[in-house]
């Protein structure tokens, strides 16, 4: 079974934890000790030197076998100064054999001999150190310091060894044990309640989220989940509502969409279906109808428009339409455009200003702008009163150009403006005004001067005029122009 966030964060926690205090403590304890045994040996040092400086001065070491008094005289010296320094002091001859002890318990050390291995490293320059039985003469660990004394002529003439216990360092390690563990609990119980805090906060805003979620699957798109701070789980759960908010836009636009579709279909086929009722049951005379048959071919037109149209928009949305971007002229489109509407244009009287070439070239699909330019004139001719004029302009400025196209007549509401490029909207809600409009027309040429690069806005003075405008590039972009042949 999977964990949760709050198990998997305090386990990792609690491990953590438990391991660097080991690891501490470990390291702690090799230190300490080091330093323990250290000054263990440089205090036995010390006190082997004084020992062996005080024998040497005060009777040589061949006296201490025929001389009874004398050997009295240095085992006292050499009890006084273990007892000062809380050791245990034993002298051995040159061979090893120990001649006496400060332990009167252990009186019976008397007469064995050190190992040879031992004597060898007691003659060493730094001599002899060991935490151990001393070559199985003690029977428990102890610290034990051991070094020659030498004659007159330099030979080796006995050795002393200083030994204090090692059971304080069991004790210290025992104790160091017991800080660990309570240290250890104490630390973990603190951990414990700051890994619950810390997760509940990381995990109330993801419960949220997940809830939130659930609600979007179940279809409602208004619940936001709510953001505290500034840090990652914030950002996410801002995302999250972002998300929500264009989930519910989407929703709605589709809503809107159906309804649109199911209105902008149901006016032409009631049209239709009245028109032929009509001629079938009698209603409409033999001798109109051939007008309205024509009224019904328009109806047909307007509805295959409409289906074309929304098949147009489907594919440019889904990036079906690939582009064939190339530099030419503007005014070919332009031009072209006039005169493939000259025919409504001369029947409705509207004057055409500004068609004066100059040769200005644009980086674009030329069947694009020619799409964009044919639907713009052809809203402009719908609405252009008779008489009225369609006036185009194209500028040049700085690596942009800019077509516009305006018309006198109504013109559009400023509360209507920021609209215009939504699909299926017209300002007339009720559809009345110029019916053989679908809505999508405007829609289509901001997607296609988005693909082509630019950007496209509309602006009027209601009564007055109203004008389109959108932007190509001149050139083609940087990278495009790495992969044209002959171009650096």
């Amino acid at each position: 079974m999977r964990k949760s966030i709050s198990s998997m964060y305090f386990s990792t926690t609690a491990i953590l934890l438990i391991v660097s205090t080991a690891v501490m403590g470990l390291i702690q304890m090799y230190l300490v000790m080091g330093y323990f045994q250290e000054d263990k040996r440089s205090t036995l040092n010390d006190v082997v030197q004084v020992t062996a400086m005080q024998v040497q001065e005060d009777s040589p070491l061949r006296r201490l076998l025929e001389d009874e008094s004398a050997r009295i005289s240095v085992q006292d010296q050499m009890k006084l100064i273990g007892r000062t320094s809380s050791t245990n002091l034993l002298l051995t001859d040159a061979s090893g054999q120990v001649m006496l002890y400060t332990q009167n318990e252990a009186e019976p050390l008397v007469g064995s001999c050190v190992s040879g291995d031992i004597l060898r490293q007691a003659q060493e320059e730094d001599g002899f150190f060991e935490t151990g039985t001393l070559g199985g003469l003690y029977g428990g660990k102890y610290y034990t310091v051991g070094r020659v004394m030498r004659d007159e002529s330099g030979a080796a003439s006995g050795y002393v060894f200083a030994s204090a216990s090692a059971a304080s360092l069991n004790v210290f390690v025992s104790d160091m044990f017991s800080i660990f563990v309570l240290s250890a609990g104490l630390l973990l119980l603190a951990a414990s309640l700051l890994a619950i805090f810390v997760t509940n906060r990381l995990t109330t805003p993801l419960r949220r989220i997940s809830e939130a979620a659930r609600k979007f699957g179940s279809g409602d798109f208004s619940v936001r989940v709510p953001v505290d701070g500034n840090d990652e789980v914030a950002q996410l759960a801002v995302t999250f509502n972002n998300m929500a908010r264009n989930l519910e836009t989407i929703d709605s636009s589709r809503a809107s969409f159906m309804g649109n579709i199911a209105h902008e279909l149901r006016t032409p086929m009631t049209s239709i279906k009245g028109f032929i009722d009509g001629m079938l049951d009698g209603t409409i005379p033999d001798d109109m109808r051939q007008h309205y048959l024509g009224l019904v071919s328009q109806e047909v037109g307007r509805l295959t428009r409409l289906i074309q149209n929304m098949l147009d928009i489907s594919k440019l949305e889904a990036g079906e339409y690939r582009v064939n971007a190339q530099s030419y002229d503007i005014w070919e489109s332009v031009t072209g455009v006039v005169f493939s509407a000259e025919q409504r244009i001369q029947n409705q009287k509207v004057e055409i200003q500004g068609l004066a070439p100059t040769r200005t070239l644009v980086y674009a699909d030329q069947d694009l702008v020619y799409q964009v330019l044919y639907n713009i004139l052809d809203n402009a001719l719908k609405f252009t009163p008779e008489g009225g004029y369609i006036r185009f302009s194209v500028k040049k400025s700085g690596g942009m150009v800019t077509v516009s196209i305006r018309n006198s007549g109504q013109g559009i509401g400023a509360d209507a403006l920021p609209f215009v490029f939504e699909r299926f909207y017209k300002e007339d809600k009720s559809r009345g005004l110029n019916a053989r409009g679908s809505g999508l027309g405007l829609h289509i040429c901001k997607i296609l001067v988005g693909l082509s690069g630019g950007k496209i806005w509309a602006e009027s003075e209601e009564g007055q005029w109203c004008q389109f405008s959108f932007t190509l590039p001149c050139d083609p972009p940087p990278e495009q122009r790495r992969k044209q042949p002959g171009k650096k």
